[in-house]
């Protein structure tokens, strides 16, 4: 769009960038960009080609990224307000028909701007151009759009530069106030919007499920392999629950169980086209402020071969680290935090016991008054499915 005159000066309501992957290596198009949705990252070449006669900073998208690239490295607050964001599309394809359509990709800064040597033209000749290596701005907090408010106050000229920023979106806003220092944890990140924050997994004070964890731990401390049992049931109303066909094993022995606590089976499809997944599972019985970190869930995945799944049962919570690790590496395992582990118990005896509050039950009674089971260990929940 075209520059504007206001109160603080000239400024550039927005800058559009679209690209065409399918005209990628042509005469009309001989670069080729890059988009890395999911690590915020897109590497765009600018518009200069081989037939192009001005100099290569001086076609129409070369000198509007370049001086945006300079506001983009403004040292204070007050010199990032005035930044142009970038509005980033690409053609995608609807239909079988490659023209025509094309999807936003989200909200960009430029970080770096190069200027290099091409090959292309149909001489086949070297020419020179620009290209810019974009971060996009995580907008998880405006469910990936943009409000397009924001880019009409930019257009009013009679709206300062502090006022537009009200309507800018939440990360964009951070960087402003703190630069390029705050590109990692402002870059979009396909694992970010995966991620449960620690409070979210853990039941609030007071809560019925509170209450119902608390007495899990403690029922459970000291008996850890009967814990298992209950995570085995666990894991398995929760496969169940989105309408698999899942069959409980085995625990594994006390010692020795080669990071595996208990064994199940998922199977998918029927006859000639289903298949079956062993699964493996980890169960823990921590403090209710325990982390499980990326290095307790990669043991895990590390026994896992070809076909097999893995499900992790904590009382605990799971940290942010080793989310993003398991998103962006591809593990496949289920992670069962502490507030799923009591509401899952308690649809189970709900279940069991038409919605009746449910507690720990038994038959026989160690001498010390602790349940006991027939094979010396604790008694189960009151959930058949958890013996």
């Amino acid at each position: 769009m075209a520059k504007i005159r206001t109160p603080d000066g000239e400024r550039r309501p927005v800058i559009l960038i679209r690209s065409s992957p399918w005209k990628a290596g042509s005469e009309q198009t001989p670069w080729h960009d890059v988009f890395d949705m999911d690590n915020g990252h897109v590497r765009y070449f600018g518009d200069h080609k081989a037939t192009t006669t001005v100099e290569p900073g001086k076609t129409t998208g070369n000198a509007a990224l370049l001086d945006a690239f300079t506001g983009h490295q403004g040292r204070t607050p007050e010199e990032r307000a005035t930044a142009v964001p970038l509005l980033l599309f690409r053609a995608v394809s609807r239909s079988g028909k490659v023209k025509g359509h094309v999807e936003f990709c989200g909200l960009g800064v430029i970080e770096r701007a190069e200027r290099l040597v091409q090959w292309g033209g149909s001489d086949h000749t070297t020419f020179t151009d620009y290209v810019y290596d974009i971060a996009l701005i995580d907008l998880t907090a405006e469910d990936d759009g943009v409000a397009w408010a924001w880019i009409d106050s930019r257009r009013d000229k009679n709206v300062a530069d502090a006022q537009t920023l009200e309507l800018a979106p939440r990360a964009w806003r951070e960087w402003v106030r703190h630069g390029h220092s705050a590109l990692p944890r402002l870059r979009r990140r396909v694992a970010r919007a995966k991620v449960t924050k620690v409070p979210e997994q853990r039941p609030k004070p007071g809560a019925p499920e509170a209450k119902d964890l608390e007495l899990i731990y403690k029922y459970f401390d000291g008996w850890k392999h009967d814990f298992e049992a209950v995570a085995s049931a666990v894991a398995a109303r929760v496969l169940r629950g989105a309408g698999n066909n899942y069959v409980e094993g085995w625990l594994t022995r006390r010692s020795g169980d080669g990071g595996a606590d208990f064994v199940g089976r998922l199977d998918i499809g029927s006859g000639l086209a289903g298949t079956s997944l062993v699964v493996l599972g980890q169960a823990k019985c921590v403090k209710l402020d325990n982390l499980v970190t990326a290095e307790q869930i990669a043991r895990v995945v590390a026994r896992l071969r070809r076909g097999w799944i893995g499900v992790y049962v904590t009382t605990g919570a799971y940290s942010v680290p080793a989310q993003t690790e398991m998103v962006e590496d591809q593990y496949p395992i289920v992670l069962i935090n502490g507030l799923d582990l009591a509401r899952e118990l308690r649809g189970m005896a709900r279940d069991d016991h038409g919605g009746e509050t449910w507690k720990p039950v038994s038959s026989t009674s160690s001498p010390s008054g602790r349940p006991r089971s027939r094979t010396g260990g604790p008694r189960r929940f009151c959930s058949s499915s958890a013996s």
